[in-house]
């Protein structure tokens, strides 16, 4: 019997930076009344669930603490970042093996509860371990889902913005593919407002676009890396990219987000979880959404699909 969901609940799993940060973000943000936070070590959930309680009377009223299994099942989203953390000069795809066998403790616990809502995978590598996921809990495919490149996409838009001097809201982006060092920024279909982004260049003074565009793109492949040798890791960004997948969950807003998936014959690619555009509301994914792609992105996108499905072959899910 499935327990009704409360669509005012939230539930985070590992409160590491990531899941710290993302309860913070979620407590500012308004969304929920009630917010769990569980973690393997039950003092850290509950120091944490304690230092964003005591923001409350700056913010809205709100249930915020450390608990159990048993208390995520009505949430309308249960948000896993728990993991171990990429390391300096480690790739998101050295941590795979380690990941999934978290994943393994932790996805059946939540699949034996026939949790109702959308699980939201945060931890990486977040398409390779959605993908553990979906296997894991046997949950429908739309409902679980990661949070892909929504990331990489606001590194893309706020390089841009400071590349035309313009408001990285107006600027309508991707990247795509996998969320590590085969993603894809889909050129092709960028634009500023609805102009075609290298009419857009030309009009701010830019002329030399290839240049800029491997500039820019290398940039965001690389943001995290740069991070991580910097300040040990990343948290501030996903958790604001948490929040704002959230947002469109629980308002059923139906935007569209580049989110990890899994894809049925879209691009030729099969049985596979990659970051693409989203149709995102309070059911999960409704379906993805097709953009324009020269032959050489889809060249590449079809390469960081193949590497993906290889690391997925050898999991044994």
């Amino acid at each position: 019997m499935k327990c009704k969901i409360n669509n005012r609940k939230a539930a985070i799993i590992g409160c590491g930076f990531v899941g710290a940060a993302s309860a913070f973000c979620l407590m500012q943000s308004g969304l929920f009344s009630e917010l769990v936070l569980l973690d393997a070590d039950r003092d850290k959930a509950e120091g944490e669930a304690l230092d964003v309680a005591h923001g409350i009377p700056f913010a809205r009223p709100m249930k915020i603490y450390a608990g159990d299994y048993d208390d995520l099942v009505d949430a309308a989203v249960v948000i896993v970042t728990a993991g171990a953390n990429q390391k300096p000069g480690e790739t998101r795809l050295d941590l795979v093996q380690k990941n999934v066998e978290i994943f393994r403790s932790i996805i059946p616990e939540i699949a034996k509860r026939n949790f109702p809502g959308i699980l939201l995978i945060v931890s990486n590598p977040v398409d390779i371990l959605t993908y553990a996921a979906i296997k894991l809990s046997g949950m429908p495919e739309h409902r679980v889902i990661g949070s892909g490149t929504v990331l990489d996409t606001a590194r893309f838009k706020y390089q841009l913005g400071e590349h035309l001097s313009i408001d990285p809201r107006s600027i309508h982006a991707f990247i795509i593919g996998e969320h590590g060092d085969s993603e894809i920024a889909a050129w092709s279909s960028a634009n500023v407002s609805g102009i075609p982004i290298h009419d857009i260049c030309e009009m701010r003074g830019f002329y030399d676009h290839e240049d800029a565009m491997r500039e820019i793109a290398d940039t965001v492949k690389n943001s995290a890396y740069e991070i991580i040798a910097k300040k040990k890791a990343t948290y501030y960004g996903i958790a604001m990219s948490v929040r704002r997948i959230c947002e469109a969950i629980v308002r059923n807003e139906k935007s569209i987000l580049p989110v990890s998936v899994m894809l049925h014959g879209q691009y030729g690619m099969e049985n596979v979880v990659l970051s693409m555009p989203a149709i995102v509301g309070s059911e999960g994914v409704e379906t993805t959404v097709p953009i324009e792609l020269n032959r050489e992105e889809q060249e590449k996108l079809k390469a960081s699909a193949e590497a993906l499905s290889k690391i997925a072959g050898t999991l044994k899910l």
